[in-house]
């Protein structure tokens, strides 16, 4: 299940996301698969994928579930896209089990 995310150092993880946007919730889904064998932690956002909105509503979310500033959560590609790519810092040792806790719960 963790080929969604991995640890590039001790305080910078790089996590690959799954986006919904316009959803009627806020939530983490859990891990899907693509056809292209990769993992993705699968979101939906309230925002609408305008003006950064639901770029925003990611950040906001991971960072609430993760329970760590929002300063810590990047998106640092697919900006524009469904699929990004998602940079946390910090701890990385004490993320990795979080991101693994939270694919386990997902939808909730």
């Amino acid at each position: 299940m963790s080929g969604f995310f991995r640890q590039e150092s001790a305080s910078e993880i790089t996590l690959h996301v799954w986006v919904t946007s316009k959803s009627a919730r806020d939530v983490i889904e859990g891990v899907t698969t693509r056809a292209d064998g990769k993992s993705h932690l699968r979101l939906r956002v309230r925002a609408a994928p305008e003006d950064g909105k639901a770029n925003a509503a990611v950040r906001q979310l991971l960072s609430q579930q993760l329970d760590i500033p929002a300063s810590r959560v990047r998106v640092i590609g697919g900006e524009a896209s469904r699929t990004k790519t998602i940079r946390l810092t910090g701890a990385a040792q004490s993320l990795a089990p979080a991101l693994l806790a939270l694919a386990a719960q997902s939808g909730k």
